[in-house]
């Protein structure tokens, strides 16, 4: 049986990176039968928030990402404590007392004689009389892992052939002086605990599973198989949970729809091309490690945009009726329609209602051509062949062409230099509001 998991830390709201990881083993587990369980990483009480959390469920259930199981690393602490008293036992836990002031120095110096700032294994020298007089200053310790010397080398998912050398990879802290366990040590007791058989995780954390082969190897157990994708990047911005950039929780709010952000997801730095599924399905049948590249994968937004206004084009009122009212947008079926070929995002259509329906102060540059255009409007049914038979009136009286044709009219009847399409515009509008926005009123 597969199983996978999702490990969140709920200290903001997830973005698009961290989607993409939850996305890689939920299709996996789909494609293979297997499970997805969604773990909270919330040993950190400081910066773990309840309503980051209530937010993070949230955010998979839109997207459609049910998991099979959910756990909190908070209830397992004295497990933890089991474990590296065991370990502690076994000689590969131990204590250390130096101060983060004491250890910055120490780091500090061996920089600036060209060495690389790894831990020197001082504490392992201390003896139970130094331990004691430590503690009888009020030190309290935190506790690294001993690492042996020696390859670590496992069969990457993605990667291939990985290897480290233990020796250079420095005795990490896994369980600082509060107690809390650090995520390196606390996710290997979980991983094993919990029958985890697969992790597919950015490539930031190659180094880190290095480490976790080695506890995995202290407590008897088989690591599970690796996969390391390349980072997700942004054009403009760093991705993060605390700043909110690219966050799913504000894409939500401007109006993207799930299926075309796991279409993205599914495909970006992949070998396959960006297209818009036509179902999650698809997304599960093509799911393949071995389509991944090495280079980082940079998250564009335009490209969503195009998968995102693509999927609007083609979706019923109902879809889109509930998150229309729950932003107090009320539009009749017919209006949307009408425009959901103009549309990159739900929130456009706000401004497409009050574009209509909301008083606007024409902008005329052209007095003289916007009160012949007014002068020349089609009677009749107004629909969008007549605004087309307007405009080659209007090219064949004014000899004019391309912006300046179409800007005094955009002008006038939009007050904007760029925003809806002018045939829908103008039908939505009706004779009578095109009119009078040609002649300068507001309306």
């Amino acid at each position: 049986m597969i199983n996978v998991r999702f490990a969140p830390s709920p200290t903001g709201y997830v973005h698009v990176g961290n989607v993409r990881t939850a996305l890689m083993n939920w299709l996996f587990a789909k494609q293979q039968g297997g499970t997805f369980m969604l773990r909270i990483d919330d040993t950190d009480v400081e910066r773990s928030r309840s309503e980051y959390e209530t937010a993070i469920e949230e955010d998979l259930r839109w997207l459609g990402l049910e998991w099979d199981e959910k756990t909190r690393q908070s209830d397992r602490m004295e497990r933890y404590r089991t474990v590296q008293q065991e370990l502690m036992q076994a000689g590969r836990i131990y204590a250390c007392y130096e101060t983060e002031e004491e250890l910055e120095i120490k780091r500090k110096m061996l920089m600036s004689r060209g060495k690389p700032p790894m831990y020197d294994r001082g504490a392992l020298s201390l003896t139970d009389a130094q331990k004691k007089a430590y503690e009888a200053e009020g030190r309290i310790p935190h506790y690294r892992f001993l690492m042996h010397d020696g390859d670590v080398v496992w069969n990457d998912m993605i990667r291939g052939e990985v290897r480290f050398q233990g020796q250079f990879l420095g005795d990490p802290v896994v369980v600082r002086a509060d107690g809390v366990p650090l995520f390196t040590f606390a996710s290997c007791v979980d991983d094993s605990d919990m029958g985890i058989t697969h992790i597919l995780r950015g490539e930031d954390h190659v180094s880190n599973s290095a480490v976790q082969m080695q506890i995995f190897e202290a407590m008897g157990v088989v690591a599970p198989q690796m996969g390391h994708m390349a980072l997700l990047t942004m054009k403009d911005a760093k991705l993060s949970k605390r700043a909110g950039s690219a966050s799913i929780r504000t894409m939500r709010e401007e109006g993207f729809m799930p299926l075309p952000l796991l279409s993205y997801m599914a495909k970006i730095g992949t070998s396959d091309a960006i297209e818009l599924a036509q179902e999650v399905k698809a997304l599960i049948e093509a799911f393949d490690c071995a389509k991944f590249g090495r280079a980082p994968a940079t998250f564009e937004q335009e490209e969503l945009q195009r998968l995102n206004a693509k999927y609007l084009h083609q979706t019923q009122f109902d879809e889109v009726k509930g998150w229309l009212e729950a932003h107090h947008i009320q539009i009749t079926e017919a209006f949307w329609l009408t425009i959901r070929a103009n549309l990159t995002q739900l929130a456009d259509v706000a401004m497409w209602w009050d574009m209509i329906h909301q008083p606007v102060t024409p902008v005329i540059e052209d007095v003289e051509y916007c009160t012949l255009a007014a002068s020349l409007l089609p009677e009749g049914v107004w629909e969008v062949a007549r605004w087309q038979e307007f405009i080659e009136v209007m090219k064949q009286t004014t000899g004019r062409k391309g912006k300046s044709l179409f800007m005094p009219l955009r002008l006038a009847l939009s007050a904007r230099e760029d925003g809806p399409e002018l045939p829908t515009l103008f039908v939505l509008l009706g004779h009578d509001k095109v009119k009078q926005r040609l002649l300068g009123m507001t309306i």
